[in-house]
């Protein structure tokens, strides 16, 4: 296939307001439905120059650009109204991260893709409120920094101080966090606050290989490498007082600690395991796509049941994950503090998921639907009313939390009726890359970063310093820019925003 120049590729490109475009079909072939995605003018400029380097390469070196990506997905089979990306999207394996797509369940051509999912299953963030202010913390920030470091393992090969045998696996993987609660790592009201309540009941751990198994096995409770984190941070502004009241945010200068983690090495193996069998799935129910990153199954067929199943194993590990480290946070901050987590008021505002497919109810052209909504760096944002949200919540909308990158801010949202409309109830992740790893590498130094967050106050504690560079602020897009533009199109509203003093990271 000849390849087109800049200007022909933009002729499929339209912009039908001021924070959203529309991909035509054509664009790519086979698509069955448009693609949409949202940005703002500096985030336009990032998805454009993306497509025109692209271009200028004839395509060849590295990962397709974002904006091919939603339109390959916009051609998979059983896709429904649009493949949509949201304004942090930057490329991915498959689907770009940033991405979500929803599949219809009734018809029998709808596929599964782990790649629409992430290699980091249930990758997603925890937030923790405490009745501390940051006059509390401020004389002990570098001590209480530090008892963080040492009570939560971090780094690449960090292995849990959870006690656990394969019996204690196979029951957390089971129970997700009621196996928490079970053996004394969560209270009860965590689970009311964390999606699906902390537990798929779809989970089926006789799905998951062996491997999987042994790479999880040590690693249940540790915060790993990348872009995970555990922040203390302090609200910096709030924008919905009504909003932020229901989460038990009092006042600006309030500390809350932020947990930024997924499934680890076992999650990353179920995907890889998937990816494998659904090569050949796909050569038996000749299905064809158009990038082999979008590896799928049609969605009843044995492997997209049994990636279904080992998905939701996969999303349980991460959710005891979090609570075991809301548990060593805790510890942390009670000691330092000479208290109880309990009289600290620690209790967990929410926990979100940002790497996953679930099965549900959406309308589409007016007729309700079952789905398989995949949200790949993308956000749950469930609008007020909403029977799967907690009692708390009924009036304020789904909280949504989008953590920044190491020393920039965060910010919680809430779920809109028009994000139900438009994006399936999904909204932005987080900031979203703008340098690859690589590039961040050669054009950082990490001595640099580090005095530049000391100079904003920020204690950081890193395992490995190389990683350093690779999160650094500027390889990421403005994450004000990606919160900005969400609220701006009304798929999720801003109630708060915080700040970072301390940064824990692998």
């Amino acid at each position: 296939m000849s390849s087109r120049s800049y200007n022909q590729e933009m002729e499929y490109l339209t912009r039908i307001s001021d924070c959203c475009w529309r991909i035509k079909k054509g664009f790519v072939p086979n698509m069955q439905v448009e693609g949409l995605f949202y940005v703002n003018k500096n985030l336009e400029y990032l998805m454009l120059e993306e497509l025109r380097n692209s271009c200028r390469n004839q395509g060849f070196g590295g990962f397709l650009p974002g904006v091919k990506q939603i339109a390959n997905v916009a051609a998979l089979p059983g896709i429904v109204k649009a493949s949509i990306g949201l304004p942090d999207l930057h490329s991915g394996y498959g689907f770009a991260i940033g991405n979500m797509a929803a599949f219809d369940m009734s018809n029998p051509e709808s596929v599964v893709s782990p790649g629409g999912v992430g290699f980091d299953i249930n990758c997603g963030v925890r937030l923790i409120r405490t009745n501390l202010t940051e006059k509390d913390v401020n004389p002990v920030k570098e001590q209480l920094a530090q008892a963080l470091f040492d009570h939560i393992p971090v780094g690449v090969g960090s292995k849990g101080v959870i006690p656990m045998g394969s019996k204690e696996l196979e029951e957390a993987l089971e129970m997700g966090m009621d196996w928490s609660l079970r053996e004394g790592y969560a209270w009860a009201e965590d689970k009311e606050h964390c999606e699906e309540y902390g537990r798929m009941l779809q989970a089926d751990p006789t799905k998951v290989s062996a491997r999987a198994k042994k790479r999880g096995l040590p690693q249940l409770g540790t915060l790993g490498a990348g872009n995970h984190y555990a922040e203390i941070q302090v609200v910096d502004d709030i924008y919905d007082r009504h909003t932020a009241q229901k989460m038990g945010i009092e006042h600006k200068g309030q500390i809350c600690v932020m947990v930024h983690s997924g499934s680890r090495g076992f999650g990353h193996q179920v995907a890889t395991d998937a990816l494998v069998q659904m090569e050949k799935a796909m050569k038996r129910d000749n299905i064809a796509v158009n990038d082999r990153q979008l590896a799928c199954a049609r969605i009843h067929s044995q492997e997209g049941q049994d990636y279904l199943k080992a998905m939701a194993a996969a999303a349980n590990f991460a959710w005891v994950n979090r609570s075991s480290m809301t548990f060593l946070t805790r510890q942390a901050f009670a000691k330092q503090f000479h208290s109880t987590p309990d009289d600290l008021d620690m209790h967990v505002i929410y926990d979100v998921s940002h790497n996953i497919a679930k099965v549900e109810e959406h309308m589409v052209d007016g007729k309700q639907k079952t789905l398989l909504v995949h949200r790949k760096g993308s956000t749950r944002a469930f609008p007020p009313h909403h029977p799967l949200i907690p009692v708390d919540y009924q009036l304020t909308g789904q909280p949504v939390l989008i953590g920044g990158t190491m020393g920039t801010c965060s910010y919680v949202l809430t779920g809109t009726d028009k994000g139900m409309e438009e994006t399936f109830g999904t909204t932005c992740h987080g900031a979203g890359r703008a340098l690859s790893r690589a590039k961040s590498r050669r054009n950082l130094d990490y001595q640099t970063v580090l005095d530049k967050l000391a100079g904003q106050g920020i204690s950081i504690r890193v395992a490995s310093p190389k990683l350093v560079m690779e999160e650094a602020p500027e390889s990421y897009k403005n994450v004000t820019d990606v919160v900005d533009t969400c609220h701006a199109a009304g798929i999720s509203k801003k109630a708060i925003k915080l700040r970072p003093i301390a940064v824990i990271k692998g």
